[in-house]
């Protein structure tokens, strides 16, 4: 009997220390999410662009002895009936320079939805420079049932932006978060 109480001892610790080495991982795998995001973010990696608008510096010197093209592309997520365009399918500026583009979409099914765009920058190095001060990205956006709607998008191009890139594609993806979005709104409804 005294040989099998440490076995048992011994075995309950082990049991133990998996346990909590299982959900130190299962808490860590949640963490990284978040983490690759910001990474993402702050780094450019991947080509994401920040989601938070920036100032345009009143002092910013436009580089007049550049000049960068950026081509816009959209898209829409798989078994959307949305249309999703750019005005234009791409603008040249010069490094520091200020401009204005207009997205258009339409809703073509018969429901409202909320939609939101993220974007991407290729090649990613550019996301860093790319500065959005105005953008439908930061926020989702409601669309009834039918509707067409005028998105503007401000930036500017750090004039800091690497020498070796003349041009950079802007990408932005639409997505349906109505599903998502749909539940909290009713909760706080009944909460009120």
């Amino acid at each position: 009997m005294s040989e099998q109480q440490p076995k048992r001892q011994d075995n309950s610790r082990v049991i133990t220390r998996l346990l909590a080495s299982v959900m130190i991982m299962f808490a860590f795998g949640f963490a990284l999410v978040p983490l690759y995001e910001k990474f993402c973010e702050v780094t450019g990696f991947n080509g994401r662009t920040s989601n938070t608008a920036a100032t345009a510096d009143e002092s910013m010197q436009i580089d007049q002895s550049r000049v960068i093209t950026v081509e816009f592309h959209t898209r829409v997520s798989r078994g959307v009936s949305w249309d999703f365009t750019s005005e234009v399918r791409s603008v040249r500026l010069h490094p520091g320079e200020v401009k204005i583009v207009n997205f258009y979409v339409e809703n073509k099914t018969n429901r409202d939805v909320v939609a939101q765009a993220l974007p991407s920058v290729a090649p990613g190095e550019a996301s860093l420079y790319l500065n959005k001060t105005e953008c439908f990205c930061f926020e989702n956006q409601p669309l009834a049932a039918g509707e067409r709607a005028v998105m503007p998008m401000q930036f500017y191009l750090d004039p800091d932006l690497p020498d070796h890139v003349h041009r950079l594609t802007l990408s932005y993806m639409m997505y349906d978060l109505t599903d998502q979005v749909r539940p909290r709104t009713a909760s706080a409804n009944r909460s009120e």
